[in-house]
């Protein structure tokens, strides 16, 4: 079947599964001394929410572990400054576009 040839009352969405995966917990201290160093400005394409959305962009910004959790262990004791970046969302993503992710130097290309 093509995608022509689907009638828009074939597609459907919003049923419900269950889905079992691993969360790993996160350290918000570390979070705040990476932005705290860094800033809340990516560090890839430098995209600053506050200055785009003005107040309800104040204090975002996605944090990126840059060697992932999965491949760390339990017990892990964090650097904030060494192992954390602050990105965007979009740039946060195209980091784990692929396994390995790519690092911040193959994204800021």
């Amino acid at each position: 079947m093509y995608p022509d040839d689907l009638e828009a009352s074939d597609l459907f969405e919003g049923a419900k599964k269950q889905v079992v995966v691993n969360a790993y917990e996160r350290s918000i201290e570390a979070r705040d001394e990476c932005i705290k160093n860094y800033g809340y400005q990516c560090v890839i394409c430098k995209f600053d929410f506050e200055k785009i959305y003005g107040a309800i962009g104040k204090f975002f910004i996605h944090v990126h572990h840059v060697k992932p959790l999965s491949e760390i262990g339990e017990g892990y004791k964090i650097n904030p400054i060494e192992d954390l970046r602050p990105v965007c969302p979009n740039c946060h993503a195209m980091l784990h576009k692929r396994k390995p992710s790519y690092s911040i130097e193959e994204i800021k290309k």
